[in-house]
């Protein structure tokens, strides 16, 4: 996925070391000791692979603060990565990542179903049932058939757009269906790759095996909607719960408050905690202020954990760093140069870019090693099965640029002299826009001149998205980020790097790589149910991505993020790209 449009202000290269030797600083001890309305923080990194300050203690009121406001909280329409994570409060899905810290959250538990599904010899069918005491709101059961609605939403493209589209594509590679609002068909009994023989189960017939489908049915666009309560593209305004909490009420751009489902039963949710009486978001545009707001105590955590601004990282390492944690989101920041831009049609002048960069200085400009993470060698992050730390086929971990090597590379691409190009960019990320800037100083050293390109972030689809538009303005470099929508290959790279991705609007597939050896490869990964093994197909998948030089990956994306000291239960996910686990989190009264 991609980030959300608006994401949190980072760090531009100018004091990027500074709050880099803060973080060190603040790992080794110095600084305060933990938020002014809370008492006693855990300590630095204390919600990073362990779970910071575990209780099971009911009551009070889990305080959110955002700048960032939901694409939509429709569970088929919503597609930002916090969003998924907060839906778990009102959507139950068959499974669900298990409540744990780190990569163990990755791992699958059951969730409405009672096990992780019953799956035939054939790897096509699987086959589940529903747990008993499962309800809705209003006391009223969830059905199998509610369940099937909800997936089927995801077909009706003209009133519920913008979600994640796995399902669809696994389930109806054909786009036969046309959705809930328009089956016209006498009988009405929907999309037939899913059956429902009775109330308590329901059946996936695949056209062919995806090893990753048990992940796409933990997204909450697979969650149940009830068909008297579909108020189709006006739901995400107060979707009808069947979680732990319900809805109150939604202002956009300013709101929301949820408080306890009286009639979710815990004994039928072995998963979630619902420790809080009550959940409220505020939203603000001052990214500032929200951190002062933080750091106060007046809020609990950033709903959309992006990362603390530059001046609230700085005071909050200096004088909070109890409250800080700086975990991996499980994004890669990179640049594509899209092969329909000359000279980047030939694989030399790529790799001349890749070895003429400065890649500490890319890193400088993300927030240096703590609040920018550490430099990326390949287009796998790793939270993702494949990744191997010692793969580094270009010697970037050095940090320093190759420009011998890159004046060979441009010898051997016909440009000895070097050429011009231009690098395209969001004008509304700082970070983005500082790492152009080191770029085009590097390039500029062995020829290379690159003009910068600052473009309307919020108009990235057809801007960057159209490979049209993306010739006709000499777009060589394209800086964007990337992170999984699932955690495996499937869900990070295939979108990025399967030719049978490219799109005419709203692309990803910046370079337009369409390599029959690598689209074959993402076949043979995806019909692996064995995670282990598709990784390894997926390793090999990236290794030809970056044998291409398709992609210049800057870091592997790391954030300074806070956790108030009233926070119990607070731990950082995998499965939520390096957020904490909203679902199990607590506070003090």
């Amino acid at each position: 996925m991609t980030t959300q449009s608006t994401s949190r202000r980072r760090l531009a290269a100018g004091s990027a070391l500074v709050v880099a030797a803060l973080v060190g600083t603040a790992a080794c001890g110095g600084g305060g000791s933990g938020d002014s309305k809370g008492g006693k923080a855990a300590g630095f990194n204390a919600g990073v692979g362990k779970v910071a300050s575990p209780s099971d203690k009911k009551g009070g009121e889990l305080k959110f603060i955002g700048t960032q406001d939901a694409d939509s909280w429709d569970p088929q329409r919503g597609y930002y990565g916090f969003v998924w994570d907060f839906a778990r409060y009102y959507v139950r899905t068959l499974v669900t990542p298990k409540a744990a810290p780190g990569a163990q959250s990755s791992t699958l538990v059951p969730d409405m179903a009672t096990d992780t599904g019953r799956i035939s010899a054939d790897k096509k069918t699987y086959t589940f049932t529903l747990r008993s005491g499962l309800t809705w709101e209003d006391g009223q059961p969830v059905t199998s058939q509610h369940i099937k609605y909800g997936i089927e939403r995801t077909w009706a493209t003209d009133k519920i757009s913008g979600g994640p589209t796995w399902l669809k594509d696994t389930l109806d590679p054909g786009n036969e269906y046309k959705g809930p609002y328009k089956d016209t068909s006498k009988d009405k009994l929907g999309l037939k790759a899913i059956e429902t023989p009775d109330e308590k189960t329901i059946i996936f017939k695949l056209p062919k095996p995806n090893g990753d489908f048990l992940q796409m049915l933990a997204l909450p666009a697979a969650g149940p909607v009830r068909p008297d309560k579909d108020t189709a593209e006006k739901y995400g305004s107060k979707p009808f719960s069947n979680g732990p909490y319900k809805w109150v009420s939604y202002t956009p751009n300013k709101g929301l408050e949820l408080v306890r489902n009286d009639k979710w039963k815990k004994e039928s949710d072995p998963v979630r905690k619902a420790l809080p009486d009550k959940i409220t978001v505020k939203l603000t545009t001052n990214a500032d202020d929200m951190d002062n707001r933080l750091i106060a105590g007046d809020y609990d955590l950033d709903i959309n954990a992006t990362g603390m601004g530059s001046a609230g990282r700085q005071k909050a390492l200096q004088s909070h760093k109890t409250n800080v944690d700086n975990p991996e989101t499980g994004f890669i920041r990179y640049a594509a140069f899209p092969k329909t831009v000359a000279p980047f049609d030939n694989e030399h002048c790529r790799k001349a870019v890749i070895h003429a960069a400065d890649h500490t200085s890319l890193q400088t400009a993300r927030g240096g090693p703590q609040a920018g993470g550490d430099i990326g060698t390949s287009m796998l992050p790793p939270s993702v099965k494949g990744f191997d730390a010692n793969y580094d086929p270009y010697d970037v971990k050095q940090g320093k640029p190759n420009e011998a090597k890159a004046k060979e590379e441009l010898k051997a691409c016909g440009k000895p002299g070097g050429f011009k190009t231009t690098i395209a960019v969001r004008n509304n990320k700082p970070p983005e826009v500082a790492t152009a800037e080191s770029l085009q100083a590097a390039l500029k050293k062995v020829g290379i001149d690159a003009q910068i390109d600052q473009y309307d972030g919020a108009q990235s689809t057809g801007i960057i998205g159209a490979p049209k538009n993306v010739k006709a303005k000499n777009y060589g470099i394209i800086i964007m980020g990337w992170g999984a929508d699932f955690p495996s290959g499937q869900g990070f790279l295939k979108p990025i790097a399967d030719g049978r991705f490219i799109q005419q609007s709203g692309n990803q597939n910046y370079p337009e790589l369409d390599d029959p050896a690598i689209n074959k490869l993402f076949d043979d990964a995806l019909v692996e149910t064995d995670p282990e093994k598709a990784g390894k197909i997926y390793q090999e998948a990236n290794k030809k991505v970056m044998e291409g030089a398709w992609y210049l990956p800057f870091t592997y994306e790391k954030n300074i993020i806070w956790r108030s000291s009233r926070l119990t239960n607070v731990y950082t996910a995998d499965s939520y790209n390096g957020r904490y686990d909203y679902a199990s989190l607590g506070v003090v009264k």
